[in-house]
């Protein structure tokens, strides 16, 4: 049965965090927001911070993210290269927190060292994968001048969400999983819920 609450907790972060992708992610795009992506980032630190207070094992946010993907694949056309962004944001969070945000370890500079790491090196990973690695056009263009950009510029405002978020997610983690663990049946079936809605929403708006 935990293994099922587990399960249900990741996808409903996932969605959360899919919907932000979805909703939020096609309105600022849409308008040409500067440094949407940042936006999106904080709110996406913030989801898997919380999600690690509550799941605090390795591979948790990575899985999480993955459903984030699936989420934005199912109900919108994404670009590749957004699809990608989020995966590796989750994966570096995913091995940044496994480290430095153990189960025992609460200390805030800890979380907060670990949204510095996951902002910076998520940007990195990203920039640096599409450009060489997957050879993108858009980003091959772009040349060095826009990867630096992107890890140093627009990675930069993302770390400093970072280091409010993360900690603020953790704690607000934290704090939650002490309180649901006291009615898990109540819990499991709103998490359920949760997820049902998130879904419909997806589709409605």
């Amino acid at each position: 049965m935990r293994n099922l609450k587990d399960g249900a907790w990741l996808l409903f972060f996932g969605s959360l965090w899919g919907i932000s992708e979805v909703v939020g992610g096609g309105f600022l795009y849409n308008e040409n927001v500067a440094y949407s992506s940042v936006w999106l980032s904080a709110w996406a630190l913030l989801v898997l911070a919380i999600a690690r207070g509550i799941i605090n094992k390795p591979g948790s946010s990575t899985i999480i993210a993955g459903f984030a993907v699936i989420f934005k694949m199912a109900n919108t056309s994404p670009f590749f290269c957004h699809l990608l962004g989020i995966f590796t944001l989750g994966l570096v969070f995913d091995l940044a927190s496994s480290f430095l945000m153990k189960k025992e370890e609460k200390r805030l500079s800890r979380s907060m060292l670990s949204g510095l790491i996951s902002a910076y090196g998520g940007y990195a990973f990203f920039a640096l994968f599409i450009t060489y690695i997957v050879r993108y056009e858009y980003w091959v263009t772009g040349g060095v001048s826009k990867v630096l950009n992107h890890i140093f510029v627009s990675g930069s405002f993302a770390a400093l969400a970072a280091l409010v978020v993360v900690p603020l997610g953790y704690w607000i983690g934290v704090n939650s999983e002490t309180i649901t663990s006291r009615r898990p049946e109540w819990t499991y079936a709103g998490t359920l819920a949760g997820i049902i809605v998130l879904w419909t929403l997806a589709k409605i708006l």
